[in-house]
């Protein structure tokens, strides 16, 4: 091949590829606008849809009317409430029966420790469910054969609470075994009796009292107390809804440092300086604890301090614990003529006492002429309903 004809040929192929090039080049140009438009309109179209949804979801919310919903969320939120109101108390209310039972597990069990026959209404309770009772009153009762008809009727239990003497078996002792076999009215406590034992006395009476009778109310009254039963009855069932309460004359005397006084309390560095008042509690002459804490103090009865004056220790034993005191006056009346003014007036008193003797004074002479003038009447027990 010539020169000539090899340069022909190199440059018609030059030519070729320089159009096949700038075919090329158009095309990607082309390909690569189409591709921007694209991406350019897809955002668009999100946003567009974004945008009528939250437009359709705007037109549901403002078209609902803003009370009826919150009227709806208010019904909604006060029946979960009551829900979960009404599963707590049910869950309370269990768990105070098991406490109940394991404190007459307990008492059953410290009985047959003791040596001490188990009582029949003890015995009962561990098989078959126990009636449930207004209160239990630990005072001297004059009911004798009424006591049972007391008990069915009004659902009241009325007891002396009593122990032993310092020598088991005495004189004593065998005289208040003959006088309950005579009437039954005696809850015998395994406890020694002394004035400077009141403390333990009162933790003994509630472990037992709880450990053989299911009761709304128990309640501790002295024995030189004047008592209205039906009036005290109804005071306590206005409670009844109220699972700790604690019921009394409410008071803070001083603390007694001196010794060889009356009330002197041996513990007294324990309340600050000298002049200092105890905390709120009820006066011992007459008060009454709810269920719950009755078996609270049965089953911590072993680790619950004792001070020198009964009423402080109960007291102090409720310190620290979500309990309602309730200070209601009736409760510590005066004896006549402060009692009688107050019956007369129709605001019948629970319980009257003299507070210079911590009881009425000279109350086996008196006690009669008491109730004569300050009594709620013969037929108030019997026609009221609890």
């Amino acid at each position: 091949m010539s020169w000539k004809n090899r340069g022909v040929e190199s440059a018609s192929k030059g030519v070729v590829s320089r159009k096949w090039t700038l075919l090329l080049c158009i095309g990607c140009f082309c390909v690569g606008m189409l591709f921007s438009d694209r991406m350019s309109i897809l955002p668009e179209a999100k946003s567009i849809s974004r945008t009528r949804v939250d437009d359709e979801m705007q037109k549901l919310v403002s078209g609902c009317d803003p009370k009826i919903n919150g009227e709806h969320e208010a019904k909604d939120i006060y029946g979960e409430v009551t829900r979960t109101h009404d599963a707590i108390q049910t869950l309370d209310k269990t768990i105070s029966n098991l406490e109940m039972e394991l404190a007459a597990a307990r008492a059953a069990q410290e009985s047959i420790l003791n040596g001490s026959p188990v009582d029949d209404n003890l015995r009962l309770s561990e098989s078959i469910k126990r009636r449930k009772y207004l209160m239990v009153v630990g005072i001297n009762t004059a009911f004798s054969d009424k006591r049972k008809k007391l008990e069915d009727e009004k659902g009241i239990i009325m007891r002396f609470v009593i122990g032993h003497s310092a020598t088991s078996g005495g004189i004593l002792d065998k005289a208040v075994e003959a006088e309950d076999q005579k009437h039954g009215d005696f809850l015998r406590l395994e406890h020694v009796e002394g004035y400077l034992e009141l403390s333990a006395k009162t933790k003994t009476y509630f472990a037992t009292a709880v450990a053989l009778w299911d009761a709304d109310f128990y309640v501790k009254v002295d024995d030189d107390v004047h008592v209205n039963i039906a009036t005290l009855g109804a005071t306590l069932a206005t409670h009844r809804d109220k699972s700790r309460v604690y019921i009394g004359c409410m008071k803070s005397g001083p603390v007694l440092a001196q010794k060889g006084v009356r009330y002197h309390e041996p513990e007294h560095w324990k309340f600050g300086e000298d002049g200092n008042k105890y905390f709120r509690h009820a006066t011992g002459q007459l008060y009454a604890v709810s269920k719950d804490l009755a078996t609270y103090i049965s089953i911590n009865q072993h680790v619950l301090h004792r001070y020198a004056n009964e009423d402080v220790s109960l007291g102090s034993w409720f310190i620290g614990l979500d309990v309602e005191h309730i200070d209601d006056r009736r409760l510590c009346c005066g004896t006549p003529p402060d009692c009688e003014w107050k019956a007369q007036a129709g605001n019948v008193c629970v319980a009257s006492f003299d507070w210079s003797c911590s009881g009425i004074c000279k109350s086996v002479e008196r006690m009669k002429e008491v109730h004569r003038r300050c009594g709620e009447g013969e037929n108030a027990l019997w026609s009221a309903e609890f």
